[in-house]
């Protein structure tokens, strides 16, 4: 995730003196694919030279791959520039850690300019994607509001220690698919991290969650116009930043 907001400063590689966000806490946990953005952007380069941002890509990735996998789509607004520069401490301050309670969550998310639903429709983003069972093992040994065959499932391949990088999907049923599963696996307490359970746990978000189970539609329609906000969170432009030649660099 972009502590920064819509300017690509995730992809900035640590140097000998300059840490950027990819090693911050809930980075290094999860985000993966830096070499998918580095191909499409060194394709684009070859057609249209120092024109099109990684920020731009990002941006269309997101969307184009949620499509890929039979999410929703919506439009991707361009003109973003790449920031020069970045740092852990404000990735590691700012973007949610797995470990939050609802209501952090909310206020996490609040920071930024989202509302509480808007903060479960992107949560839907689980639907895809894996954790590494470091991020989730306290929730299998430690918590009662989970199912129990399927704690006992998971925990074969992330015992209480070592496996730390052992990966699991966030969506067990439908891992691969970009679907309300997500949704329907919070309702039998089969959410895999502590923060995505802590959507549906007695709290003030169960009936959003109940509602985004019963209509997948609206889940889409919610979390395509999230996504769109998203990403106009603070983009650089006009004049501002760079178009990156190398994503993972500044020109």
């Amino acid at each position: 995730m972009n502590e920064q907001g819509c300017d690509a400063s995730v992809l900035l590689d640590d140097t000998a003196n300059f840490t950027g966000e990819q090693t911050a806490r809930a980075n290094a946990n999860s985000l993966r694919g830096m070499d998918v953005i580095d191909t499409i952007k060194s394709q684009v380069e070859n057609v249209c030279p120092a024109t099109v941002s990684c920020a731009d890509i990002l941006a269309v990735a997101a969307r184009d791959s949620v499509v890929a996998l039979g999410g929703p789509s919506w439009s991707v607004v361009l003109g973003r520039r790449d920031s020069t520069t970045t740092t852990l401490s404000a990735a590691n301050n700012n973007i949610p850690a797995p470990t939050l309670n609802l209501s952090g969550l909310i206020s996490s998310f609040s920071n930024k300019g989202f509302t509480a639903k808007e903060m479960v429709a992107l949560s839907g983003a689980h639907t895809i994607g894996q954790a590494r069972c470091m991020t989730f093992r306290p929730r299998l040994y430690n918590e009662a509001n989970i199912d129990a065959s399927f704690a006992t499932s998971l925990q074969a391949n992330c015992p209480r220690s070592g496996g730390d990088s052992n990966l699991s999907p966030l969506d067990t049923v439908t891992p691969t698919s970009f679907d309300n599963n997500y949704f329907t696996n919070l309702l039998s307490q089969k959410g895999l991290l502590h923060s995505d359970q802590q959507l549906f746990s007695g709290g003030s978000t169960d009936s959003q969650v109940n509602a985004y189970n019963s209509n997948s539609a609206s889940f889409f329609n919610d979390f395509a116009s999230a996504m769109v906000k998203m990403g106009n969170l603070s983009p650089l432009t006009g004049t501002s930043g760079q178009i990156r030649l190398n994503c993972g660099k500044t020109n």
